[in-house]
């Protein structure tokens, strides 16, 4: 964990407070189809690791979204909170919770075979497909 400023978040409704010592200004984009249903386009997200910390989180309502993941969000204003690798359980986090944070970059595009054609971005990044996102991730899956 850092030692920096820890970075604070909320819920639209502020039924939730969350705080996290440690995040990656390296955010991701997923393009997979969850992600795209759950918030209607791609999810911007930074890694936070496991040092995250909520206040109100008899508020957080979590789903279980697939074999390797669950999501998060506020049962009273549906704020999408976070995915939480189970194996690891590891947060990533929307970008946007996090009003404050400096110096961001995006660095990978996530299920780049999975953006549909009515979108891209100008960032040049790393992008991983489907098969290579299971690939590389598959002892935290």
């Amino acid at each position: 964990m850092s030692d920096s400023k820890i970075n604070k978040a909320s819920c639209v409704c502020g039924s939730v407070k969350i705080e996290v010592a440690d995040i990656n200004p390296k955010f991701t984009v997923c393009h997979c189809d969850s992600c795209r249903q759950w918030g209607g386009g791609p999810l911007f997200a930074v890694q936070c690791g496991t040092g995250v910390k909520f206040e109100g989180a008899e508020s957080v309502k979590e789903y279980d979204s697939s074999a390797w993941a669950s999501r998060g969000f506020c049962a009273n204003c549906g704020t999408h909170l976070f995915y939480r690798l189970k194996k690891t359980g590891s947060y990533n986090m929307p970008v946007g919770l996090f009003p404050d944070l400096e110096g961001l970059e995006m660095s990978m595009q996530y299920f780049s075979d999975k953006r549909p054609g009515y979108y891209c971005f100008a960032n040049q990044t790393a992008e991983m497909t489907e098969a290579e996102i299971f690939a590389y991730f598959a002892d935290q899956l």
